[in-house]
């Protein structure tokens, strides 16, 4: 009945105002009416009514108050338990040892602690609430105590670091003014906020700073003494144009004085006394070289010759390192340019003898393929006179771990050994690769258990994964394929390394798979997978995808030789990967369908049995090796006759008058003689005595000649637990 009257979007107390009004007026008529009374009782009946709406909407309107009131209570109580949580809050991450900064989902800073930037002193104070990220960004790379890399300016530090930001967690280390490192990580909130935090890591980096260094030193020596057995020329600078290497070949080569190489040494310097010394076949090749090693992009490789003097002909190959430093080398030619020279004449003036210049055009021809092919000469003559002194290394530093009672000067003698078993493995790289460039490879074909191989590689490799906590299978099989034993070890054994090496975690399998008529071998991984672009490039030898791996993880020549060795055997080669879900290599050999191949039982090379006294003749022509062989022998408790060649093992034997229990020889002697010839000769003499023979020579040939001759052949660099192992055999052939 009201509801003209009243306005419903009015408040209760403006609605309570209007009926006390009109209740009034209508009162006020109804006393001051006289004509109609029946009009007048009804103004009255109204006005009761809406007195008693004017009640009921007083007591909604207190009604309404007190629950204000409470609210306002609540809330206030609710503010104050905000304030505390906030303080509370405050207080934890100011005893945080980091920089700590919280940004919320606008990328607004809402609260930091007090260690928040305080490296950089100048724009520290200016970290507060309500700053934007970018600002944030902003002040850091403008300050001074941030240390900018080489050639980078705060504009592109701040675009790069906001770029990172995009990213769900950001790590990275920052160089800080007074060489202090800061690490910088990132992480996101449930409701889209950025937290920062900021983590001093000087010291760390300090220490990996001392040891990369330490390591450093020692691939510098054996640098220096690889480079020292090259007939090569070789100079080698750093992305900055300084020389860091070189060996003495070069200063004979270049007539350049030995004293004017040294370290830290200009390029341009150098080439200046090289155009003095030198002339050039095309006098715009001073301009390319400088050019070329000035530029700041991905150089390709250049070559050109130079002469030295009227009969000096050297030709120049330059090189970028992955460091983007530069390598030159320089190879004496001058025999291969003279028959050049001397067939050009004979073309000139003797042109009806065609056939005596087709003879010598071939001459000269196979003059340049051997020059084409001498780097990989070069390499594989370098790491064969190396895998001599190297045998004598690693039993040197192997005794030295059996006798040093300081655990200290123990864990330096391991940390010995396990360089010099990295420079074996890139050394036995370097001789397979340079095997299979040649084409001199020698495949010795035969029936392969594939189950007995897997075995083998587990046990050796599951340590290795072990470490880095993956999860490595070998699935069983009894497949038997047709194929070299030695070739497929080596295939199998680099795509495993390579599948645990480069897989952080996850797991690594392998298994064997029947397919028309073959068996396929598969290796997965759950690695970071290998984009579709690049899949070619990692089968190129001194190539890996991860730029940052330790040298001692390899030289990148696993997967080139496995490429190679494929090649070789006819064994189709298959490469599957996702980047971010893994890889599979495959390997597809014929399969041998008869089931009766009996498995050759495995040997362990680590055993400790104890050995037999006995009388070792040891013939050895290299004095080192031969120290070292004796020192090890005679530490396993053998009575050892080092000597040099035959003649005097046999003058030895004669004064004595004692023949010896066992035989250790070398294969290749001095004066062209062989191993093999002596233990003919001892055996003629004294009967059928154990013998063992030592070599660094892979040919196909002399396993099967050592068979059949019943002498046992050990490889170098030697391996104490297979030496050990013999004369455990041979000390019970003896009893």
């Amino acid at each position: 009945m009201t509801h003209g009257l009243l306005d419903p979007k009015d408040s209760l107390e403006r609605q309570n105002e209007k009926l006390l009004k009109i209740t009034e007026t209508l009162m006020r008529r109804v006393e001051q009416a006289s004509a109609d009374s029946g009009v007048a009782y009804a103004q009255f009946e109204r006005a009761a009514m809406l007195e008693e709406e004017v009640r009921l909407r007083t007591q909604d309107l207190e009604r309404t108050l007190d629950l204000l009131n409470l609210s306002n209570a609540k809330l206030a109580q609710a503010n104050a338990e905000t304030e505390a949580a906030r303080a509370n809050l405050a207080n934890a991450i100011e005893t945080v040892q980091e920089g700590f900064a919280l940004f919320d989902a606008n990328d607004t800073l809402v609260m930091c602690n007090s260690r928040f930037g305080k490296h950089m002193k100048d724009v520290h104070h200016q970290f507060q609430p309500g700053l934007t990220f970018e600002g944030y960004v902003g002040l850091v790379s403008s300050s001074p105590f941030l240390a900018l890399p080489s050639g980078e300016t705060p504009a592109k530090w701040a675009q790069r670091r906001m770029a990172r930001h995009q990213d769900d967690h950001v790590v990275f280390n920052a160089r800080m003014a007074g060489d202090r490192w800061l690490q910088v990580s990132e992480h996101r909130t449930a409701n889209g906020g950025t937290v920062v935090l900021q983590t001093d890591v000087t010291d760390m980096i300090l220490l990996e700073r001392q040891e990369r260094e330490r390591l450093l030193d020692d691939q510098a020596r054996l640098i220096r003494a690889t480079l020292d057995h090259l007939d090569q020329g070789v100079l080698i600078f750093d992305r900055a144009g300084k020389l860091v290497g070189w060996n003495e070949r070069c200063s004979e080569l270049l007539s350049v004085p030995v004293g004017r190489f040294r370290i830290g040494a200009r390029f341009e310097t150098l080439f200046k006394l090289l155009k003095r010394q030198a002339s050039f076949t095309d006098t715009q090749i001073p301009g390319r070289v400088l050019e070329w090693t000035g530029s700041v992009t991905e150089r390709a490789p250049l070559s050109f010759e130079i002469g030295m003097g009227t009969d000096v002909t050297l030709a120049a190959f330059a090189a970028q390192m992955p460091n983007q430093g530069f390598v030159f080398s320089f190879t004496d030619v001058s025999a291969e340019r003279h028959a050049v020279k001397a067939l050009s004449l004979v073309n000139e003036t003797l042109e009806r003898r065609v056939m005596e210049r087709t003879l010598e055009l071939e001459d000269a021809l196979t003059e340049a393929e051997r020059a084409n092919a001498s780097k990989s000469r070069f390499v594989a003559a370098a790491s064969h006179d190396l895998l001599q002194p190297l045998s004598a290394a690693k039993l040197y530093v192997a005794s030295l771990e059996t006798e040093l009672q300081d655990p200290e000067f123990r864990q330096r003698a391991s940390k010995a050994a396990n360089a010099l078993l990295s420079v074996e493995h890139i050394l036995e790289a370097l001789l397979d690769i340079s095997k299979l460039d040649s084409g001199k490879a020698e495949t010795l074909v035969s029936d392969v258990p594939v189950g007995v191989l897997l075995k083998q590689l587990q046990d050796e490799l599951a340590p290795m994964a072990q470490n880095k906590g993956l999860d490595f299978r070998v699935l069983p099989t009894r497949a038997v394929v047709r194929t070299d034993a030695t070739f497929l070890r080596r295939i199998l054994q680099n795509l495993l390394s390579n599948a645990i090496r480069y897989t952080d975690a996850g797991r690594v399998l392998v298994g064997a798979r029947r397919c028309n008529g073959t068996i396929r071998i598969e290796v997965w991984d759950t690695g970071p997978g290998i984009p579709e672009d690049r899949q070619d490039d990692i089968f190129a030898e001194f190539h890996r995808l991860n730029a940052s791996a330790s040298p001692t993880d390899g030289m990148g020549l696993g997967l080139a030789i496995v490429e190679r060795a494929c090649r070789l055997l006819n064994h189709p080669l298959l490469l599957r990967s996702r980047p971010g879900v893994g890889s599979c290599f495959s390997v597809e050999l014929p399969m041998v369908r008869s089931s009766s191949h009996n498995a050759p039982s495995a040997t362990g090379g680590g055993t400790r049995a104890p050995l037999q006294h006995a009388i070792v003749l040891l013939l050895e022509n290299d004095d080192e090796l031969r120290n070292a062989l004796t020192l090890t022998l005679e530490s396993w408790g053998q009575d050892v006759f080092p000597v040099a060649d035959l003649t005097q093992a046999q003058n030895l034997l004669a004064e004595v008058e004692l023949a010896p229990d066992i035989l250790v020889v070398d294969y290749q002697l001095d004066d062209g003689a062989f191993g093999t010839d002596a233990i003919r000769s001892l055996r003629s003499a004294h009967g059928p005595i154990p013998a063992c023979l030592i070599t660094a020579d892979r040919s196909a040939w002399l396993p099967d000649y050592c068979t059949r001759e019943d002498i046992t052949l050990l490889h170098k660099p030697l391996d104490r637990a297979e030496l050990r192992q013999f004369l455990t055999r041979a000390s019970e052939t003896c009893q």
